[in-house]
């Protein structure tokens, strides 16, 4: 493909979230938004004449016509849609979680790994300038811990709190530690629907890291923070402001036997995440590097969604 030429691309599935994955294409000045498919059929021609693209009608309709696509479609349905694409070549961006199920994830993996085709995984917040200043900052993770709370709303209510918000901070705990994941423990409990609302998890690793994560959808306000412990020093990262306090020794002064402790704050150029994610996809598609997020990692971070859940499942079992 010449850099000069447009990458063609289409979104399956234009409520909330793939309606914005819309609007971001259109807006991109080296893509061409050929189309968007829905099965309601109201919403992708409310879409498509807002972005100024054609409403199709199925999703073959939009595989013979484009370069690369992303599926925003309810997490069940990414082994049905995702895999004719592949088996097209055609570079897929598929929202987190991967699949539904290990078996479907496994599936979809592996055709795109057979088709040698691009598959990148929309775990969205590996794409916050904060995480990704904080994974260039960090050596030697010893201690991590994550916050991840937020109201009450209806959406993905279908979904235990662990694979609606858990898991983006499993990816990155994941992608912070260089070693294998060893033990996992975890409690949770229900409180407004018949999924985990609220959830701990603590994953210890073989090189001796260890990472508490909490997730709850049921909190009176918003927090979203991750704190890292290593050898050298102390990050905390907000990631709604994307702003990094760091903490170290500095140099000695005078007769001291220790070094004083230096704290500073970084300040990291904000960019929307979804932006940052979808222009990285579209440079992936075009040079054929690898992803950042991964078909594989997506896998990993939900088989340990997976783990936490069953862990969970068996301390209610025993409550109960």
């Amino acid at each position: 493909m010449k850099r000069s030429e447009k990458i063609k691309v289409g979104v399956v599935g234009v409520g909330y979230l793939g309606s914005i994955h819309a609007r971001i294409y259109s807006r991109m000045p080296d893509v061409t938004l050929v189309g968007v498919v829905d099965v309601d059929p109201v919403a992708a021609k409310r879409v498509a004449d807002e972005v100024k693209c054609e409403a199709l009608d199925s999703v073959e309709a939009l595989g013979d016509r484009v370069d690369a696509v992303s599926i925003v479609v309810p997490t069940s349905l990414h082994r049905e849609v995702s895999e004719p694409f592949l088996k097209a070549k055609i570079p897929v961006l598929l929202e987190k979680p991967v699949a539904h199920t290990i078996e479907d994830a496994e599936a979809i993996t592996s055709l795109a790994r057979a088709t040698d085709t691009l598959l990148q995984i929309g775990h969205l917040e590996r794409f916050n300038a904060g995480v990704i200043r904080l994974a260039q900052e960090l050596t030697s993770p010893r201690f991590i811990e994550v916050h991840r709370l937020g109201t009450f709303t209806p959406r993905a209510t279908d979904v235990d709190v662990v694979t609606d918000l858990m898991i983006h901070d499993i990816d990155i705990v994941l992608s912070l530690v260089p070693s294998e994941l060893q033990y996992v423990s975890a409690v949770g409990a229900r409180a407004v629907t018949e999924h985990v609302d609220i959830a701990n998890a603590r994953l210890e690793f073989k090189n001796g890291a260890i990472a508490n994560v909490t997730a709850s959808r049921i909190s009176a306000k918003k927090f979203r923070r991750i704190r890292v412990f290593s050898d050298s020093s102390y990050l905390a990262l907000n990631f709604e402001d994307q702003q990094i306090d760091i903490s170290k020794p500095g140099p000695k002064t005078g007769e001291s036997e220790f070094a004083p402790i230096v704290s500073d704050s970084i300040a990291v150029e904000q960019k929307p995440p979804l932006d940052a994610e979808l222009e990285d996809f579209i440079a992936c598609v075009r040079s054929g590097r690898a992803p950042v997020v991964s078909g594989e990692a997506g896998l990993r971070a939900l088989r340990v969604a997976h783990e936490v859940g069953q862990r969970i499942d068996e301390s209610l079992l025993f409550k109960d």
